[in-house]
């Protein structure tokens, strides 16, 4: 694994971490991007795994989003724009013309290439997993608010269990009443995870908001590349998989894959099944 830290337009830093061959050419160089409240490392797992099945003549970069790892806090001004900004920035740094983006970093992703749509950035190809994108009012952005409230105040029991129930919806803990699923959350938030979501939670107020908070249209993203291929979790939430088809049907000759057993978490738990999947998609 090769680290670097990469200076920001704005005089910031984004960590990055690169497993593979180092000095893998662009068109063989996939830049992976993370969800809400979770760090490279977590997906260095899915990056090793990536990259092997790739091929040993390819590299994966995962960098650290602001406000977490090693990377710069999130500016005052922080937006969408400040991550499609940093997307630039990684792409300018490895020259990799492949993206991948996962959770929230599907809307990243999504949001970033369609900006770059008829410019030399426009990737070769792109592949999101349960992209986070409020589609023609696909996402109950109710909570975000009552889960705002509750990072601010410090409750992280409280807000753990907003963003269950705002995130997880149908779950069976999301169907608990909200006190009973605080005092279970306030319980378990001392575990190595839910410490790391207690670090991260500022951050995610500000993420979460810039994905959410105003519904985007399908027909908006028509724009991105006809090989775009999207991927929803049968597991996973059900607005993922809404969210996705309805992509799918905006983009012209792009391509929609339902894995069965597939969680939200199956990118950064390294599912087999999922990685020989996108490893294909990205060699073929």
């Amino acid at each position: 694994m090769k680290e670097q830290e990469i200076p920001t337009p704005d005089g910031g830093k984004l960590a990055l971490y690169s497993y593979g061959l180092p000095d893998a050419p662009g068109e063989r160089r996939i830049i992976l991007i993370g969800g809400a409240f979770l760090t490279a490392l977590i997906y260095r797992p899915f990056s090793m795994a990536l990259s092997k099945g790739l091929g040993e003549d390819w590299a994966v970069d995962v960098y650290d989003r602001r406000g977490r790892g090693n990377s710069s806090e999130q500016p005052a001004d922080y937006s969408m724009a400040t991550e499609i900004s940093d997307v630039r920035t990684i792409m300018g740094t490895t020259g990799a013309r492949n993206i991948l983006g996962h959770s929230l970093g599907g809307s990243v992703a999504l949001n970033a290439v369609q900006e770059f749509s008829g410019t030399s950035l426009e990737p070769d190809k792109l592949a999101v997993y349960d992209a986070a994108l409020n589609i023609d009012g696909s996402v109950d952005t109710a909570w975000l608010d009552g889960f705002a409230e509750s990072v601010n105040a410090g409750n992280v029991g409280h807000a753990l269990a907003r963003l269950k129930k705002g995130m997880q919806p149908g779950t069976a803990m999301a169907k608990l009443p909200e006190p009973v699923l605080a005092g279970l959350m306030a319980l378990v938030s001392h575990t190595k995870v839910n410490r790391l979501f207690k670090e991260l939670m500022p951050s995610g107020v500000g993420e979460l908001k810039a994905a959410y908070d105003e519904a985007e249209h399908a027909r908006d993203f028509s724009v991105l590349p006809a090989n775009t291929h999207f991927m929803a979790g049968g597991k996973s939430p059900e607005y993922y998989r809404v969210t996705a088809e309805r992509l799918h049907a905006a983009v012209p000759g792009s391509t929609f894959e339902l894995s069965p057993k597939g969680f939200h978490g199956s990118i950064p738990a390294a599912v087999s099944e999922l990685v020989a999947g996108i490893s294909e998609y990205f060699k073929g």
